[in-house]
């Protein structure tokens, strides 16, 4: 979904919930004052004070929110309009009930069921911030006015507000959890659709590009050993035949079903045999490789061919981050993690490095930082260890280097 569609409807969800806000507020505000201080004592109620304080003049004054409000909607400020209603409504009924009440001998009693909707209501727009604002904002009020006039009796609204506010925050974070799960599945379905439409790709022209690029390769290598002495374009060329299939074999491993044929193998050959394929890469680059093994490593139960693959991934992409020569450290070793032996492989290079808004996003299909790349290396290399319930971390700093830690179980779980 595009960024600027999720704007266009949180902006849209907000100005429905604060229209939806404004009416209840003011429905709420002069049904209940009005009922409160005239209608009840009109027909004979026998407890209450009648209005004094900023009296009708109050109404003036909360009609005038109402316009600034009306204007920031037709403006499209909306982000902004609760908080400032609820900020002069605060002021307003702060002065109101200071003016009633100080300098007489009448205990405090008002209040308006219009703070129970902004408690109760502030869940409604999911936002901490605005919750918080609202909570503090009405039990602060009634803790300044009761620090003022000195009265016991602003305990009882204050209790029933912390009680309230209690209530909203549940309601509230389970809003943020119900989102959060929404959200989730969301990201976990368009990846799936992802690695479905190249799995798709991958299955229909795979094989054909096999083909034909076997007998490239075999026509190039033909040339090279007929034209020896004009050579300087047939190596780059093979190389480059090389690494369009090492993309085709990346995606015909997204298409086919994942069968992983669990045997014993020693991570020292794994190693070993990564270190023996990409040496020659290293060396073109200026690359020197020091290797820390934390030994003797008990076998692993482990698919061998696909985690050779995994560790060549990442050798070529810990090689190619420093074009300018630099070094690689790779350190094996056994560590614990919830009572179990795992073997841990971290590969830390002295490279570019990634910035944080990247890493996030390594291995998601397509997505890569290189100028050549696919993506598709650090996907595959991310399916094989989830695929060998193992986990992959990724560090960086910028200009200072990468570290990727492999954490593998040492045991395959029985089924």
């Amino acid at each position: 979904m595009k960024k600027g569609s999720n704007n266009h409807r949180l902006f849209a969800e907000e100005k429905k919930a604060v229209i939806l806000f404004l009416c209840l507020f003011n429905l709420l505000f002069y049904f209940w004052d009005v009922y409160y201080y005239y209608i009840r004592l009109y027909i004979g109620g026998s407890f209450g004070t009648s209005r004094d304080g900023l009296g009708p003049f109050i109404y003036f004054l909360m009609l005038l929110p109402i316009f600034v409000a009306v204007y920031q909607l037709k403006k499209g400020k909306i982000f902004l309009i609760k908080y400032q209603y609820l900020t002069f409504f605060l002021i307003i009924d702060t002065i109101d009930n200071l003016i009633r009440y100080i300098g007489t001998n009448h205990h405090f009693a008002s209040g308006n069921i219009v703070e129970v909707l902004c408690i109760l209501f502030a869940p409604i727009f999911v936002n901490k911030k605005y919750f918080w604002f609202t909570s503090i904002g009405i039990i602060g009020k009634y803790i300044l006015i009761g620090l003022i006039l000195q009265d016991i009796n602003v305990v009882f609204p204050l209790l029933l507000y912390l009680i309230l506010s209690a209530v909203a925050l549940i309601v509230l974070v389970r809003f943020y959890s119900y989102i959060n799960s929404l959200t989730d599945v969301y990201e976990e379905l368009k990846r799936k659709e992802k690695l479905a439409v190249i799995g798709q790709m991958a299955a229909a022209i795979g094989h054909e590009i096999r083909n034909p690029l076997a007998a490239l390769k075999g026509f190039t290598q033909f040339q090279l050993e007929k034209y020896q002495i004009n050579n300087n374009y047939f190596p780059i060329m093979i190389e480059e035949i090389d690494r369009i299939n090492t993309i085709v074999d990346d995606l015909m491993y997204l298409s086919r079903p994942k069968k992983i044929k669990f045997e014993k193998a020693s991570i020292e050959e794994i190693i070993a045999y990564t270190l023996s394929i990409t040496q020659q890469q290293a060396e073109r680059q200026g690359v020197t490789v020091e290797i820390i093994i934390a030994g003797p490593l008990p076998p692993l139960d482990c698919d061998e061919k696909q985690l050779k693959q995994v560790f060549i991934n990442l050798m070529k992409n810990a090689i190619e981050s420093m074009p300018n020569g630099g070094s690689i450290l790779i350190h094996v070793n056994v560590v614990v993690i919830e009572s179990q032996q795992r073997l841990s492989i971290s590969i830390q290079d002295k490279g570019m490095g990634i910035a944080d808004e990247n890493i996030l996003n390594l291995g998601e299909p397509f997505f890569t930082t290189k100028k050549d790349g696919t993506g598709l290396g650090l996907m595959v290399t991310k399916q094989i260890i989830k695929d060998h319930s193992g986990e992959i971390k990724i560090e960086s700093l910028l200009k200072k280097g990468t570290k990727v830690n492999v954490i593998l179980p040492i045991n395959k779980k029985k089924d």
